[in-house]
C-alpha cells in the first residue's frame, strides 16, 4: 500500500463515528435523533414525532405509515458532519415487532447509544437489544432522557444498570434538578456547568450558559436548595463514582452515562461532544480471511439492509452497504462473494433518511446506498482483490404466521412483485406450504405490526389489497440437514412442514410442548431456531 493511501485511509477513519440508537418504544429515540441532527447542522428545525399537521415530520421517520402513527418502523441512515467528524447515525425502529431489523442494523454499527426514559428505567425491549449489543461487543453510551419530567433518582437508575445489565457506569454529566426544575447539567471532564434556557417546543438549539465549577456566580443562578443538592451529589460522585476507562468502554464493559432532555435540548450538545471523543472509531471486522482492518488497502463491505420504494416515484430498491475497508469510488467494479460475479457500482448514494445524493467516494465506517436490481441479498459481501466474506446476518424464529391472500386475480403481477421485493428487504419472512397445491405465501413475523406494515405497503406502494388468514402456529424451527434428514424420519405428528424463500425445510409447531415432543421422539432430527445465513460466513457469536 502506498504511504499516501495509508495516510488518507487513517485520516478518514480517525474522523468517522458510526452508531445506532437502541431503546424501548416511547423513550424518545426519534426525538433524540432529530436533536442530534439539529446540533450537527444537518437540519435547521427539529420536527416533533407526534406532529400537528402544520408541523414538519421527523426526518428519520420518512415512511407514510410512520408519519401517520408517530412511530419508527424502519431503519434509516443519517450522515452528517459535526466539528470535523463525519457521523453515520443508524436510526433503528424502537417497536419490538421490528427487532430483527434492529439486529441487522447493529451488525453495521461500531457503537450503540442506549436511550432510557428517566421515569421508567430499563424496559423489556431495551434489555433485549442490549443483549444483542453485548453479543457483538459494542461500546454502549447511555443517555437518560426526559429529565424535564418527574423521574427516578439518577443514582437509582445507575444502580439498576449495574445490577441488571452487569455494566459498570461512569457519570459523564450530572443533572441539576428534575422535572420543571431541570436547569442543566454538570460536565465532569470540563468541570463546567451548562445551564439551559428552553426554546419554543425545543425546535432550535437551547441557549446554553457555561460556568466553571468554582465560579461564585453559580449561587446567584441556581435556587439555594438546588445548589446545595448539587453540591451533595457531586461530593458523593467524586467519592464513590468510577473513573473513566476507555478500554472498558470500548469492550462494552463500562457505559458512560449522560442525563438530559431531548425534547427541550438540555444536555444534547454536551453528550454529542463527549461521544465524539469517547466513541470507538471504525474497527476491524471478522471475515473468512481473518480480521480485516479498516485501513486494509482494498475496498470491502457488506449489505446489512435492503429497502424497496424509498422513492415511490421511481419504484427503486436500495441496498445499504457498510464500508469495512479501503476507499470506495464511484463506478468501481467489485466482486460479489455469493455469486462470483463482477458488479459495477455506478450510482452510489449518500443517505439521509429518504433523501439521497450521488457520492464520489466513501471510507470505512460510512454507509452507502446502492441501486439493487435484484443482485444483492442481506449479508452479501462485496470486495476488490483477494476473496473474502464477512459474517452473514441470520433470520430468527418468527412467532406469528398467516396466509396472505390476493382476492383480485387481475392484480396478480403486482401482488407477486410486491411480495418478492418486501421479502428481499426482510420486512417479514415469507414461507410457502410444502404442498404444491397451496401457492399463497405464508407471512412469518415476530409481531402483528409487521403484518400490518406489509399489507399497508402492498396497498400504498403496489396498489394491491390483501387478506390475511391467521395460522395456529407459534414456533418455527429450521431442519439443520435439509430435506434429506426430514425424509429419513418419515411422518411427523403435531407439526406442519413449510419451506422458506430459499427452499429450506421449516417445521411449524403450535407450541413449545409440541416441539419438545418431536425432539424427544426423533433425537437424530436436528432443529435450529435460527435460519442458516443465505450469504456470508455463519456468525461465530450465535
Amino acid at each position: 500500500m502506498s504511504t499516501e493511501l495509508q495516510v488518507e485511509l487513517q485520516t478518514e477513519v480517525d474522523r468517522r463515528r458510526n452508531f445506532a440508537i437502541i431503546s424501548h418504544p416511547d423513550a424518545g429515540k426519534t426525538t433524540l435523533t432529530e436533536k442530534l441532527l439539529l446540533y450537527g447542522g444537518a437540519i435547521h428545525q427539529a420536527g416533533a414525532v407526534k406532529a400537528r399537521r402544520a408541523q414538519r415530520h421527523a426526518t428519520s421517520d420518512w415512511m407514510e405509515m410512520e408519519q401517520q402513527r408517530g412511530i419508527s418502523i424502519t431503519s434509516t441512515v443519517l450522515q452528517f458532519d459535526y466539528k470535523g467528524c463525519q457521523i453515520n447515525l443508524l436510526d433503528t425502529p424502537g417497536h419490538q415487532d421490528f427487532s430483527e431489523d434492529t439486529y441487522r442494523t447493529l451488525a453495521a454499527a461500531d457503537n450503540a447509544v442506549m436511550l432510557i426514559d428517566a421515569a421508567k428505567g430499563l424496559e423489556p425491549q431495551t434489555r433485549k437489544l442490549f443483549e444483542v449489543c453485548r453479543m457483538r461487543g459494542l461500546p454502549i453510551f447511555t443517555f437518560v432522557n426526559k429529565l424535564d419530567r418527574p423521574g427516578r433518582e439518577p443514582l437509582e437508575l445507575m444502580d439498576e444498570i449495574e445490577q441488571e445489565l452487569g455494566l459498570q457506569t461512569y457519570v459523564a454529566n450530572w443533572p441539576i434538578g428534575m422535572g420543571d426544575r431541570f436547569k442543566g447539567v454538570f460536565e465532569r471532564r470540563s468541570r463546567q456547568i451548562h445551564l439551559f434556557e428552553r426554546s419554543a417546543h425545543g425546535q432550535r438549539e437551547a441557549i446554553d450558559t457555561v460556568i466553571d465549577l468554582g465560579n461564585p456566580g453559580i449561587e446567584d443562578l441556581l435556587e439555594q436548595d438546588l445548589y446545595y443538592q448539587f453540591k451533595d451529589d457531586l461530593e458523593l460522585l467524586e467519592g464513590l463514582g468510577s473513573d473513566l476507562d476507555l478500554e472498558q468502554v470500548h469492550t462494552g464493559k463500562m457505559t458512560p452515562m449522560f442525563f438530559g432532555s431531548a425534547m427541550t435540548n438540555f444536555g444534547v450538545e454536551p453528550f454529542l461532544n463527549a461521544f465524539l471523543d469517547y466513541a470507538l472509531k471504525p474497527s476491524p471486522h471478522a471475515s473468512s480471511q481473518g480480521e480485516i482492518s479498516p485501513i486494509y488497502p482494498e475496498f470491502s463491505g457488506f449489505v446489512f439492509k435492503l429497502q424497496a420504494n424509498m422513492d415511490p416515484k421511481h419504484r427503486d430498491r436500495v441496498a445499504f452497504v457498510r464500508v469495512c475497508s479501503g476507499r470506495f469510488e464511484k463506478d468501481m467494479a467489485v466482486n460479489h462473494a455469493r455469486t462470483g460475479k463482477t458488479v459495477r457500482l455506478s450510482r452510489p448514494q449518500k443517505l439521509f433518511a429518504q433523501d439521497r445524493a450521488v457520492i464520489e467516494e466513501a471510507y470505512p465506517g460510512d454507509v452507502i446506498g446502492l441501486n439493487n436490481p435484484g443482485v444483492f441479498a442481506i449479508g452479501d459481501t462485496i470486495y476488490v482483490g483477494q476473496k473474502l466474506e464477512y459474517e452473514g446476518i441470520p433470520c430468527f424464529s418468527p412467532e406469528l404466521f398467516a396466509y396472505l391472500r390476493n382476492p383480485n386475480p387481475s392484480k396478480f403481477k403486482q401482488f407477486r412483485k410486491g411480495v418478492s421485493e418486501l421479502q428481499e428487504e426482510g420486512a417479514v419472512q415469507i414461507m410457502y406450504s410444502a404442498d404444491e397445491a397451496k401457492r399463497d405465501p405464508i407471512l412469518a413475523a415476530v409481531g402483528q405490526l409487521q403484518f400490518e406494515v406489509v399489507q399497508f405497503r402492498l396497498q400504498s406502494e403496489y396498489g394491491v389489497e390483501t387478506l390475511l388468514e391467521p395460522l395456529p402456529y407459534t414456533v418455527a424451527r429450521w431442519v439443520v440437514d435439509g430435506w434429506e434428514a426430514l425424509d429419513k424420519v418419515g411422518r411427523l405428528f403435531n407439526t406442519v412442514t413449510v419451506k422458506d424463500s430459499w427452499n429450506r425445510p421449516v417445521l411449524l409447531f403450535r407450541n413449545e410442548w409440541n416441539l419438545n415432543q418431536i425432539q424427544a421422539d426423533h433425537p437424530k432430527l436436528h432443529l435450529n431456531a435460527i435460519a442458516p445465513v443465505v450469504s456470508g460466513r455463519e456468525p461465530a457469536s450465535l
